[in-house]
Parts: C-alpha cells; structure tokens; sequence
C-alpha cells in the first residue's frame, strides 16, 4: 500500500496558508462590490492542480455534480452544486462531471490533457425555463478549463478506466431520478458504473480523504469571502437584538435576520435557520421557527449567511425582554465561560478536539457548583454536541479533524440545555442557551471573525435598548 500520509503532508497546497495575510482590518476585506468577490478560475485550477498533486502514480478522479432534488410534484429544490464539485470546477449547474488524470493522457484525435469537463449542451428551449447554460464555450473561457465536452460524449467516450492503477470516485450522496434529457446525471452515473463494473481499482475512499484534507487549508480568497459571509451573519444578528420584542414570532425574528442576509448580497442561507424560543430552545436543531415569544423566552438565533458560496455560522441567545433573568445570567455566564476556554485552545498544534475538551471542563465544574448536575460526567445530559466543527463551503465543512493547521477555520458553540422535567431545580427548565463564534487558525493564536456580534450579556442588553429600523 502507497504512503498515503506522505502524500498529505507534503503536498504544495498543504503550506499556501501560510503566506496568507490573516489580519487585515475587516474593513479592508469587507466590500460592498458583488461582483468584486468573485473567484477567478486561476483559483478553482490550483485546486485541480493540488488533488493532482495528493493523487497516486497512474491514478484517475472522477467526480459528479449534485443532483437536482424534488420538492413535491414537479417543483424542485433551488439547486445547489456539490462543494467538492464547485471547489474544483466553479461550476453551479447540475448534470455534470469531470475527470482528473494524474498524468496527461493523450486521445483520438491528437487530443492531450489532464482533466475533461462534461457538462449540458447548450439548449435554448430548456433554458428559455430554467436559465442559461454555460455551455463548452462558457467553460472554457470563464472557468478555464482547456477541455470541456458535452454529456453524451461522456456516455461514449472510451476512458479505458482498466489502464488506471487507482479509479477515485467521489459519487453522489443521494440517489438520482432519470429526467428526459439525454445525458443527464443520471445517465453520467449509469455510463461510468457499466464501464467500471468490473474494476478492482475502484476506490471510494481515498478521493473524500484527498479532498478533505485540501480544503480544511483555506486560502486568502476563501478567508476573503468567509469574512464576508460572516460580517453579513454578523449584521443580521445585531439587527435582530434590536428588533426583538415581546410577541414576535420565530419567525418574523427568522424574516429579519434572512432580509439582511439578502439586502447584504448573500445568495442564500448556508442552512435553515435555527430561531428557538422558550422550550425550543433546548432543541439543538429546532427549525420549525412557529412560536408566538413572550417576555420570559430566551431566543436561540442560530443562523449562517452563505456568499459566494461560502457559508457562516454564528448563534447568539436573547431575552425577548430585552433583560436576562438571575438564573438565566448564571447559565449564560457558564457558556461564555466555557466559549472562551475553547476559543484560547484554538491554536496550531492543538487536537481538533481541544476546545471541546476545554469547554467540557468548564461547564461540567460549572453545573456541579449550581447543583443542576452530581457527578461530572452528568454534564452529557445538557451538553450533548460537539463544541466545533470546519467552515467553508458546507457549514459542517470537509476536514480530517487532526490537529489545528494555519488557515482552519472552525467554530467554538458550547451549550447548556435543560428541558422542562429535567433532574434538577425547577427554575432552569426551558433555559437553552448556545454561543457561537467562528475561529481562524493564524500565527498569532485564535481570530475571532464573527466578534462584531455582541456575546456579552452586557453588550447584548445594551444592543436590545437600540432602535430597530423594524420598529417602524
């Protein structure tokens, strides 16, 4: 068996963060220009390049687009490319895929190349109902890509995927539906599994690994356009603490923080959001967001703009009335606490799992001195997730959850909830409170990127006495 560690650990894309220039002042990386922030193809090539580089001797990748998903009868879901996909390629369409060679290989036709798009054929009667198609011309000249080709030369080109001593795949999560259109993602599939049935070097592992190992190291221009979707995130959480009052509903609190989210540029949400009030908020991914709140409800406001691709994720919890309560600053202080013992273990060399591991310490001692728990290890009852996970292109981005590198980017959101029912006093019940910050790995220890939003329970009271431009 290949040394794949040593093809991780020295691969040339693994040291580009450390030439990234981590602490610009926000508002030299903060722009109103839409189109400014785009990534240009030179960036989607050098990731190309950097798999190339993580692949075996005599290997091939071959990686599919998301399929489109059904939302009831003949609507669909608002697509959304694969992140592996988008991060090679640039790509936004469905029906897609492309082949990495390791090595330049040369077809009928004197054609020579490492890499082959195929992608939809340009066709004015579909596109007239679902947008235009970037077509062969498209991809070569806005995403550099030397070679591109339609489906259906995919369904009959002859890769001869038996010469490879590697076949990667990264497939589809979900099962695909046929639709009437010839080359298809479905029909891409169906092609490349009667042509690989037989194989004994097809691998379904390595590729996810590979590629996860490429983008837990972010680049300038992702930082770039994280700080961005997280100054936005930031907006829509300030804008909320404002706003916030007694007799809201969840979702109007969702509607304000989604309006600023698009008044800003994001195109979409990097996930539903999560708008918890009263008992909900000891629901961890509650997103039903149809609660009536009242002064007594904390409001767990869990939300991720995503821009350009790449997605926050930033929570703040909120007295509807504007005032935490005795029991529930007590509470609040503890998660704080503890947020701050993981974000000061956010340094390079440290286990993935170390701000985990410190903010676990600090609640477990915390619930033992309020009486709410009578052993330490009680602490799983109401601190039951991960305190971290990556960021990027997903909001639970791709990572091998090693040690912390330079250019990680992770976030730190301990928790407390405690149920109505719960073995303790009465008077915590239905206190849910979560904080949640996102964290880059620099040289110079842990940047907060999200601290424009208020965590403070000072500085949070004090931003729910502001005027609202809600409030007319």
């Amino acid at each position: 068996m290949k040394n794949w560690v040593l093809f991780l650990l020295f691969s040339p894309f693994s040291f580009c963060a450390q030439e990234v220039n981590y602490h610009l002042p926000i508002e030299q990386n903060i722009t109103n220009e839409y189109d400014n922030d785009l990534l240009d193809a030179s960036f989607f090539a050098k990731n190309r390049q950097a798999l190339r580089d993580s692949m075996p001797n005599n290997s091939v990748a071959v990686i599919f687009s998301n399929p489109i998903r059904n939302r009831s009868n003949d609507i669909n879901y608002e697509y959304h490319q694969d992140p592996n996909f988008y991060y090679l390629t640039g790509l936004r369409e469905p029906h897609a895929a492309i082949i990495i060679y390791k090595e330049e290989q040369e077809f009928k036709g004197n054609l020579k190349t490492n890499e082959i798009l195929f992608l939809q054929k340009k066709d004015k009667k579909n596109e007239v109902w679902a947008g235009k198609r970037i077509g062969i011309i498209g991809a070569k000249e806005e995403l550099g890509l030397a070679t591109a080709m339609e489906n259906e030369s995919f369904l009959m080109f002859d890769n001869e995927y038996s010469k490879f001593d590697k076949v990667l795949i990264f497939e589809p999560r979900e099962d695909v539906t046929n639709t009437p259109e010839k080359g298809d993602l479905y029909g891409l599939l169906q092609s490349f599994k009667l042509k690989t049935q037989d194989l004994t070097t097809i691998d379904l592992h390595k590729l996810p690994h590979i590629l996860a190992s490429l983008r837990q190291i972010k680049t300038e221009e992702e930082i770039r356009l994280l700080r961005k979707a997280i100054y936005i995130t930031c907006e829509a959480q300030i804008e909320l603490m404002k706003a916030l009052k007694p007799n809201m509903t969840e979702y109007q609190s969702e509607a304000i923080v989604e309006y600023i989210f698009k008044k800003n540029g994001a195109e979409y949400t990097g996930f539903p959001s999560i708008m918890g009030g009263g008992e909900n908020t000891c629901i961890i991914h509650y997103n039903t967001n149809r609660k009536k709140l009242t002064e007594k409800n904390l409001l767990i406001s869990d939300i991720g703009a995503e821009y350009h691709s790449y997605t926050a994720d930033v929570t703040r919890t909120l007295p509807v009335s504007g005032k935490f309560s005795e029991e529930e600053k007590l509470i609040y202080s503890l998660v704080l606490k503890a947020q701050q013992a993981g974000i000061d273990s956010c340094k390079v060399g440290n286990k993935f799992w170390a701000p985990h591991d410190a903010a676990t310490r600090v609640i477990a001692e915390g619930l033992l001195k309020l009486g709410i728990i009578k052993k330490r290890y009680h602490v799983q009852k109401y601190f039951m997730h991960g305190t971290s996970h990556y960021l990027g292109l997903d909001v639970h981005d791709a990572g091998l959850n090693n040690e912390l590198e330079l250019g990680n980017v992770i976030t730190v959101e301990p928790g407390i909830y405690i149920p109505e029912g719960s073995d303790c006093d009465p008077k915590w019940w239905n206190i849910g409170i979560r904080i949640e910050d996102d964290i880059l790995i620099t040289p110079l220890g842990p940047e907060i990127l999200s601290e424009k939003a208020p965590r403070t329970i000072e500085e949070i009271e004090a931003m729910m006495k502001e005027e609202s431009n809600f409030h007319n």
